[in-house]
């Protein structure tokens, strides 16, 4: 082991602070690479006359990029429109932010058609280990 390495040493972990303190300081990192401070929260979410949130569309804008993290309706919601609605809100938002592409990962059991019935295109997919289900990568230009 060489002298630099000396006093540390990797343990597997899912702490979340040391997860947001990384995560800040790579934020700050790439401020300092492009000048652009810009990331912001984004989300729309679908709430009945009471009040009841029963699901939304979450994410981010950075970069000129509009980034779709989550994206739930149960499944009695859906087929009549909301998630297109959802996903239109937040494209206008993000377009009015100065997006002009957005990206997902969406699994294939999950919504890849509906991203792409909305004009996303898939440009990478990653085999899961059981046989038939994937990763996929979309994007579409919002302008």
């Amino acid at each position: 082991m060489s002298s630099r390495a000396e006093g540390f040493k990797i343990a597997l972990s899912h702490s979340g602070d040391a997860r947001a303190q990384a995560a800040a300081a790579l934020y700050q990192y790439n401020i300092a690479q492009t000048g652009i401070d810009d990331r912001a929260a984004i989300g729309a979410e679908l709430c009945d006359q009471s009040g009841k949130t029963w699901g939304g569309l979450w994410g981010r804008t950075e970069l000129g990029l509009l980034f779709l993290d989550m994206f739930f309706l149960p499944e009695q919601l859906r087929g009549q429109s909301f998630g297109s609605q959802l996903l239109g809100t937040i494209e206008q938002e993000a377009i009015r932010r100065g997006c002009k592409k957005a990206v997902v990962e969406t699994s294939s059991f999950q919504a890849p058609l509906f991203y792409m019935r909305h004009g996303f295109e898939e440009f990478g997919k990653v085999e899961f280990r059981i046989p038939g289900y994937a990763r996929i990568f979309l994007r579409k230009n919002l302008l």
